[in-house]
């Protein structure tokens, strides 16, 4: 089990580095960077900071992982990146480190940011998600389990992205997104169930229907929010997890759901 290192590469001598790691030229491992097993670091990729790198994962050329956040408040405090296993890091992607003592920025596993996307403080993305090329998410936002993000796309910040939503690229999105959602435009607007994607993620044909039933219920049938949620409670079964799921990510929103 070895270590390949290139030279000249700058591993300091206090960063933690598992077994079958591989770090090309020019590369730099600050003093606090952990990386497990089976990690590939590519040539000229930046990782400072407290930031650990799960097993298996893979960072292209010119990534920048665990600079300090863009964050105005940010003074220094010790702050956090975790990377989880077998993500894979494109060109040219910036992953920032949190803001506020022993806060995270996390990507989840089996992630893929595709170049040139960045990832700021305090973000918490998902497992399987896919970022496309150039998409953007501003402070403290969070990306559910599988969804996918088109590219060039803007996230603001503090907004929500339901599991298993897709977003169309370009899209501006200001509001949460609900989980098993399609949406796309500028501001971004629902526009139906990820019927494609539930489908292939082996959703039940039962539980597609459930959902596109609640999706009819919440954006088209013209109630407000409340009855909505009342209508959806007491015409679609009690113990449907994705109609759980779908109820308690809107209950929870802070800055309004997309309509």
């Amino acid at each position: 089990m070895t270590v390949n290192i290139d030279d000249p590469a700058f591993v300091h001598p206090s960063a933690k580095i598992g077994k079958n790691v591989s770090i090309g030229r020019f590369s730099h491992i600050g003093p606090h960077v952990i990386l497990l097993d089976n990690v590939t670091v590519m040539p000229n990729v930046y990782i400072d900071g407290h930031t650990t790198v799960e097993k298996g994962c893979i960072l292209y050329p010119f990534a920048s992982i665990g600079a300090p956040c863009q964050d105005l408040k940010y003074r220094g405090e010790r702050t956090f990146v975790k990377i989880g296993p077998h993500t894979t890091i494109r060109e040219s992607v910036t992953i920032n480190s949190a803001t506020g003592e022993d806060e995270s920025t996390t990507v989840g596993s089996n992630c893929l940011v595709m170049a040139y996307s960045h990832v700021a403080h305090n973000c918490v993305v998902g497992d399987h998600v896919i970022m496309a090329n150039g998409s953007t998410l501003a402070g403290h936002v969070s990306i559910g389990d599988y969804a996918i993000i088109g590219g060039l796309t803007a996230i603001h910040q503090f907004t929500r992205i339901g599991s298993y939503s897709i977003i169309g690229g370009c899209s501006k999105v200001v509001q949460d997104i609900p989980p098993f959602m399609m949406a796309d435009g500028h501001p971004t607007k629902i526009h139906s169930i990820n019927a494609i994607g539930l489908k292939r993620h082996g959703f039940s044909e039962q539980a597609r229907k459930n959902i596109k039933k609640a999706y009819k219920i919440f954006f088209r049938s013209g109630l407000n929010t409340k009855h909505a949620l009342e209508k959806i409670s007491s015409e679609l079964p009690s113990d449907s997890d994705e109609i759980r799921t779908f109820v308690s990510f809107i209950e929870n929103s802070t800055r309004g759901i997309s309509k």
